[in-house]
């Protein structure tokens, strides 16, 4: 089993690719995807067309693209089950991702190729559809979101979580409950900062360097 300082190792690197991958993913979803040649249109009596006009774009793996960016960003600033259901929901629209791109430019590539070749009037027989760089970044980088997205559902609950240091104690000597020691697996900065809350909730000045106790209150007289 990973262990927690391993894991914990592993948060900026994973959430690095993951954001970096669907990042890239959501700029190839927008592109051409597949596309005709404009020598084969021209060869097969046809008026040179726009690239817009020659090609087919996937603009539903753009969209889970970015579905799979806002869910890494959420889960950055987040904590607890919101954070698990942010890295699930980036492993689903990673997922998505890839089934879109593999659906719609290896099983599906005969319908955008017919798709095509009656937008452009052309005899399908002479039509070849090509599949363009943009397919094969978005495919990869899809699967790399996927691998990233599938990492951070294993091991999002032993990542540090964003401000969980500067988090007041729920109970301590100034609060009537019981006094909680700081976990002896914390790392010194996070001990510090609850040293510096139960002098604060002792009514001691933290940043008071003096070595002498508190200053005795009244007496009864």
């Amino acid at each position: 089993m990973t262990s927690m300082t391993e894991a914990r190792a592993t948060f900026g690197p994973v959430v690095l690719l993951g954001l970096a991958a669907s990042g890239f993913a959501a700029v190839a979803g927008h592109k051409e995807m597949l596309s005709i040649p404009e020598a084969t249109v021209t060869a097969a009596g046809g008026l040179a067309p726009s690239v817009q006009e020659r090609s087919v774009e996937f603009p539903l793996a753009g969209a889970l693209a970015l579905v799979a960016l806002a869910a890494w960003g959420v889960l950055l600033v987040t904590r607890g089950v919101v954070r698990r259901v942010a890295a699930a929901l980036a492993l689903l629209a990673s997922a998505g991702i890839s089934v879109v791109v593999v659906v719609g430019g290896f099983a599906q590539d005969q319908d955008a190729t017919a798709d095509l070749a009656t937008r452009l009037g052309l005899n399908l027989e002479a039509v070849d559809v090509e599949r363009t760089v943009w397919l094969w970044v978005a495919l990869g980088c899809s699967l790399l979101a996927l691998v990233a997205a599938g990492a951070a559902v294993r091991l999002v609950p032993a990542w540090p979580e964003m401000g969980s240091r500067y988090d007041a104690p729920t109970s301590g000597p100034g609060t009537g409950g019981p006094e909680i020691a700081p976990p002896t697996d914390q790392d010194p900065a996070e001990q510090s900062n609850l040293d510096l809350w139960k002098s604060l909730d002792e009514g001691h000045d933290p940043t008071d360097d003096r070595t002498d106790g508190p200053a005795a209150g009244p007496t009864a007289g």
